[in-house]
């Protein structure tokens, strides 16, 4: 029997004596798209830290294709696992192809020099990621929608088995944010790809997972698929607000309306 992507044992992690991550258990299946949400400080960053190799857990165990991944070397993890954080300085001045190519790095021969397999490599990570008319520009001077898919290129041109991605649509307006979920569904379906991706936009990961992994105060509080996981009980106990769910109108996965005080009828 294959063994999972991604397999957690009794995960427990904290920062000092500050405990983040408590006895966590889960597995994720090959070419998923698995979506880590939850409401803020609820340890999905950390959760990915420690999946992507970042951080050390302070028990239990992270197990990369069967193998524990205290046995990888950091090249050897980052030939099969590449991590798309959060925030990311672009103040630098490479150029998009420069920035690109930097994901090629685990492959290099022992002088790093990039071959002309890597640029076409690197190439048409652009043009999967549907920004190759920008490869010659700075990275300083593109957009917060552009910097996020060429960052998404980069991860790509290190040809990994797995992604992971720590909430890449904050910030980014409407038309960015499906651009971003698209191209990760496009990266599962075409280059067989596990996704992992932290996310604190419900609807998207409703719209999007294939499993999702609800994170409160470090502890699992559900796990499954969309309308196993998101109900309106579990919700309100999780995030503290009022909400309502019912179906889509475009599929049957669930969606999210936050209700406003405004809203809400008086009980006077």
């Amino acid at each position: 029997m294959e063994p999972m992507v991604i397999d957690i044992k009794n995960l427990v992690f904290s920062y000092e004596k500050s405990l983040v991550l408590k006895e966590l258990s889960f597995s994720v299946q090959k070419n998923s798209f698995f979506i880590i949400i939850g409401p803020n400080g609820s340890g999905k960053s950390t959760l990915l830290k420690v999946i992507s190799g970042l951080l050390k857990p302070k028990t239990g165990q992270v197990n990369i294709f069967g193998i524990p991944i205290k046995n990888y070397s950091r090249k050897s993890l980052a030939k099969i696992m590449a991590l798309v954080p959060q925030m990311v300085s672009v103040d630098f001045p490479f150029t998009v192809l420069d920035a690109v190519l930097m994901g090629r790095a685990p492959h290099l021969g022992v002088f790093g020099l990039e071959q002309a397999i890597d640029i076409n490599i690197a190439r048409q990570a652009l043009e999967f990621t549907g920004v190759e008319f920008l490869a010659h520009r700075k990275m300083n001077q593109l957009s917060g929608g552009e910097q996020q898919r060429v960052f998404i290129a980069r991860a790509i041109c290190q040809e990994p088995k797995i992604i992971l991605l720590d909430e890449p649509t904050a910030s980014l307006d409407l038309a960015h944010q499906i651009r971003v979920m698209d191209l990760m569904e496009k990266l599962k379906i075409e280059k067989e790809i596990t996704v992992v991706m932290v996310s604190h936009d419900v609807n998207l990961a409703s719209m999007y997972g294939d499993n999702l992994l609800l994170l409160k105060a470090g502890k699992i509080v559900n796990i499954g698929p969309p309308n196993e996981v998101i109900n309106f009980k579990t919700l309100e106990e999780t995030y503290g607000c009022t909400l309502l769910v019912d179906e889509s109108p475009l599929g049957k996965y669930p969606r999210i309306t936050l209700v406003p005080k405004k809203y809400l009828s008086s009980t006077d």
